[in-house]
């Protein structure tokens, strides 16, 4: 049985808020994925901070018509799974690393900063460390020449008191 039109109008609403707050969208087609296996997924979306969702093409049509993502609409046919984040890489970080374990999930496109990504740039995309990942990095860059500083310290500090003593 199909949606009534208040619960189109719901769909609409919710995708609407999802969209205005995203990023990134990434869509792949997931015809005869298991659903075990699409639970894995979602479970990993969720881990991600990820909205993953199975939704009809034409509702998702109206609610990025007029954003930056309307150019992904030309991408909306056949059975999609919906990826949307905050983080610019989290959402074709999740499906393309789930594509690499299941050949069923295939990612189609995706749209990012108003620019339509086809699956080759979905996939380099999905490539660049997150968010987290360069933090954490570049505080292990800024603490580096403070930890080496202090090592110095101690050293003097015991030369001298060597010296002294």
């Amino acid at each position: 049985m199909g949606l009534s039109l208040d619960d189109k109008k719901a769909v609409v609403a919710e995708v609407s808020a999802q969209v205005a707050n995203s990023q990134t969208i990434v869509v792949a087609e997931y015809r005869g994925i298991e659903v075990g296996d699409l639970t894995q997924l979602r479970k990993k979306a969720r881990e991600s901070g990820v909205y993953l969702r199975v939704l009809k093409n034409t509702l998702v049509r109206r609610a990025v018509a007029g954003t930056s993502f309307e150019g992904l609409s030309a991408a909306m046919t056949g059975p999609l799974i919906y990826s949307m984040s905050q983080d610019a890489v989290a959402a074709a970080k999740v499906l393309n690393d789930f594509a690499k374990t299941n050949d069923k999930l295939v990612l189609k496109a995706g749209c990012y900063s108003g620019k339509v990504l086809d699956q080759a740039a979905v996939k380099a995309l999905a490539s660049i460390p997150s968010r987290e990942e360069l933090l954490a990095k570049l505080l292990g860059v800024m603490q580096a020449p403070v930890s080496t500083f202090a090592c110095a310290l101690a050293a003097l500090a015991k030369k001298r008191e060597a010296e002294a003593a």
